[in-house]
């Protein structure tokens, strides 16, 4: 039963995540890209904090190590960033070199890709799919721990991953246009990427399994993982100056992302 629940929520936020960033990016959703990443910003920290935390401190593992975790987890994550930011601004440098990419960010490909032409346009392309698979895989695996600790957390993870991966997406169907030309082909090789979550969800079922005993540590993990997101990637595109209604908009849909979340966590529990 919980292998069939990880195929089913790593599938669901894999390939749905693809295909609400094309939905976003390429059709009539595409003028609420700032309400999505202010509803998956909440949703992101909603698990952290209220789901994901909680859960990893009632087991019985002490404060301090855990709280050492989610720290080392958050710099991991960081460096992490760092290192793609440099491939990227390297891959840059020789497409345009006198463009400045000192605010380049994974998470918005289009600034600082498909500036090359040939071979060089299509290497980037299939860089962009090589990140985005190995991510992708890593999710798989922390729905996976999710799931194994229990159901309601698992779904509750596959929903802020379905939601942290949109933005991702949506910068990825931007570069892959560029470089394979039409909206399908970039579509399809994206899909195919999102699919590895599930391929992630397998292995984490069977490492997860494996070394159960650290399975707080996993969640913990999970939770570094969805805060940084959240604070470093999701949030500094709201940052902006906009009018009154539009800042309320903003502050809803956020609220909006961790209400989500928890009803998601009362239906399952319920269930």
């Amino acid at each position: 039963m919980t292998l069939i629940a990880i195929l089913l929520g790593t599938l669901a936020a894999g390939i749905g995540s693809v295909w609400l960033a094309a939905a976003l990016s390429f059709g009539v959703l595409s003028r609420y890209t700032q309400h999505m990443l202010s509803l998956a910003a909440g949703a992101l920290l909603g698990t952290a904090f209220l789901h994901l935390l909680p859960e990893a401190f009632e087991g019985g593992i002490d404060a301090q190590a855990l709280f050492l975790t989610l720290l080392v987890g958050v710099i991991f994550f960081f460096l992490l960033d760092k290192a793609e930011l440099w491939h990227h601004g390297h891959e840059h440098h020789h497409d345009d070199a006198g463009h400045d990419h000192d605010h380049a960010h994974d998470h918005d490909h289009e600034h600082h890709h498909g500036h090359g032409h040939g071979p060089e346009r299509m290497a980037g392309g299939w860089s962009v799919l090589a990140g985005d698979s190995v991510h992708c895989f890593g999710d798989g695996i922390l729905i996976a721990s999710a799931f194994v600790a229990d159901l309601r957390l698992g779904v509750i993870a596959a929903l802020a991953v379905l939601a942290h991966e949109v933005p991702h997406h949506m910068g990825d169907l931007m570069v892959l246009r560029q470089s394979s030309g039409t909206r399908k082909a970039a579509l399809l090789k994206v899909t195919l990427a999102g699919a590895i979550t599930a391929l992630g969800g397998l292995v984490g079922y069977w490492l997860v399994d494996l070394l159960h005993d650290y399975l707080t540590y996993f969640l913990v993990v999970a939770s570094s993982s969805f805060i940084y997101v959240a604070l470093a990637d999701l949030i500094p595109q709201l940052q902006k100056r906009l009018s009154l209604g539009e800042t309320l908009a903003q502050i809803a849909w956020l609220l909006a992302g961790i209400a989500l979340v928890t009803v998601a966590s009362a239906l399952t529990h319920t269930h």
